[in-house]
C-alpha cells in the first residue's frame, strides 16, 4: 500500500517472513505488495500487503505482472482502508475460485481476522486478539503467532496491548522453536480465538 505507516510496513513484512520461513519448500510461494492480483469476474485490479499461492501461478498475459490464483490474500489494515478491506473488497476477492483465505491484520491494535472459504458459499471467520494467540493457514500449512506479527510495532498506548508491543515480542518463551518456526498439523490456541460462520450470497 502506498503511503502506508511505518507500523503498517513492519507488519506486512513480518507477516511475509514468517509466512516465507514455514512454507519453503512445500510447493507455495509468498509475493509482495509489488505483485497486482485482478479479479475476473469483477474486473478489481488490486495490490494486496501479500498473497500465498500454492501450485504453479497463473498470470492474465506474458509479462507474468498480475497474478489470476492466489491461494491466500493478505491485507493490513488500517483504520482508513479497514471498512473497505472487510466490506466490499472482501466482495470482490470472494470471486477468485483459487482463493481459500483471506487474511486481515490490523495495525492500530492487537487484532487478526482470517476468513476461511468453507463448501456452500460459506466463510469461517476466526478471530485472535492477544499476544499468545494464533493463527494457522490451513491452505498454505502454516502457523502464524501474533506475537510474531506484531514484533518491533508500538501501538498508542491508548490501545489493546498499547506500547507494551515490543517489550512483550523481545522475549522468546522457553521451550519454542526460534521465530516463525512452528510444525505443521499442530492444534490451535482454541482459547484465545473466536470462531464463526458467515453465509454469504
Amino acid at each position: 500500500m502506498a503511503g502506508a505507516t511505518y507500523e503498517h510496513d513492519l507488519i506486512a513484512g513480518n507477516i511475509g517472513y514468517c509466512i516465507r520461513d514455514q512454507i519453503r519448500g512445500h510447493g507455495c510461494t509468498v509475493s509482495t505488495s509489488d505483485m497486482r492480483i485482478h479479479t475476473p469476474r469483477t474486473g478489481l485490479y488490486t495490490y494486496p500487503d501479500a498473497a500465498v499461492i500454492c501450485g504453479e501461478p497463473r498470470f492474465l498475459d506474458q509479462k507474468r505482472t498480475t497474478l489470476l490464483n492466489p491461494t491466500v490474500i493478505v491485507e493490513v489494515l488500517s483504520p482508513g482502508t479497514e471498512a473497505y478491506d472487510r466490506g466490499r473488497r472482501f466482495e470482490h476477492y470472494q470471486s477468485i475460485e483459487s482463493l481459500r483465505e483471506y487474511l486481515l491484520v490490523a495495525s492500530d491494535r492487537i487484532s487478526v481476522f482470517l476468513y476461511r472459504r468453507q463448501p456452500e458459499n460459506e466463510w469461517l471467520l476466526i478471530t485472535a486478539t492477544t499476544m499468545e494467540s494464533s493463527i494457522e493457514l490451513e491452505s498454505a500449512g502454516c502457523r502464524l503467532l501474533l506475537r510474531d506479527l506484531y514484533e518491533n510495532v508500538s501501538l498508542a498506548a491508548d490501545s489493546p496491548g498499547g506500547t507494551r508491543i515490543d517489550q512483550l515480542t523481545s522475549q522468546q518463551p522457553q521451550g519454542q522453536l526460534p521465530r516463525c518456526q512452528r510444525p505443521h498439523k499442530v492444534e490451535p490456541a482454541v482459547a484465545q480465538v473466536r470462531v464463526d460462520v458467515l453465509r454469504i450470497g
